[in-house]
C-alpha cells in the first residue's frame, strides 16, 4: 500500500532509515539518528513551502519498506523535485521503487507539474541507472557538493512529464 506520511508515521521512517544506513553513510557519512527522518517533515528546496510537499511511503503491512517525498515549485514554477527515494534493502530491486515514482508522477501532474528533477550521487551507480531507466536524462552536473561530512559529485536529472 501507498500512501501519504504523516508525523504518525515518524517512529517507521525512523526504522526504515535504520535499515537503510548504507545510503545515509554513503550521502552524508554519519549515522542514522533520527534526524534523517524528521527532515522528510522539514526540509525543502529554497522558496517552497514544506507543506505543499508530497511525502509517500509504501508499506508491507504495517511496515514501511520505501519512501519518497518531493516538492514542487523548484527551480521553476511548473517543476516538482524528488528529494529522496528511499527503500529497505531488502525491497530494493523488486520494482517497488517503479511504483512510488509512479504515483509521484500522477500527483505531480494534478499538481500542473511539467518535469520531475532528482539529484542523484555521481558514485550511486545504482540510482543512476534505476533514474535513467525511469526516463530521467542528465541535464546539470554539480561539482564537489557537501552533504553532511561528505562531499560529493551530484547529477540532477530530468523527466519531462
Amino acid at each position: 500500500m501507498i500512501r501519504d506520511l504523516t508525523l504518525a508515521d515518524l517512529p517507521a521512517l525512523e526504522a526504515l532509515f535504520r535499515g537503510a544506513a548504507d545510503y545515509v553513510a554513503l550521502e552524508t557519512g554519519a549515522a542514522v539518528d533520527g534526524s534523517q527522518a524528521r527532515a522528510v517533515f522539514t526540509d525543502a528546496p529554497p522558496g517552497v513551502d514544506t507543506a505543499t510537499n508530497l511525502r509517500l511511503g509504501l508499506f508491507e503491512g504495517d511496515r514501511l519498506i520505501g519512501k519518497v517525498d518531493a516538492a514542487f515549485g523548484y527551480p521553476e514554477p511548473k517543476d516538482g523535485y524528488i528529494g529522496l527515494m528511499l527503500l529497505d534493502p531488502k525491497a530494493r530491486r523488486a520494482g517497488h521503487g517503479t511504483r512510488l515514482l509512479r504515483v509521484v508522477e500522477d500527483r505531480a501532474r494534478a499538481r500542473g507539474a511539467r518535469r520531475l528533477l532528482i539529484a542523484v550521487l555521481v558514485e550511486n551507480a545504482a540510482g543512476r541507472a534505476f533514474w535513467a531507466r525511469s526516463g530521467f536524462v542528465p541535464e546539470r552536473l554539480f561539482k564537489d557538493k557537501e552533504y553532511g561530512a561528505r562531499r560529493h559529485d551530484v547529477q540532477r536529472m530530468v523527466k519531462l512529464l
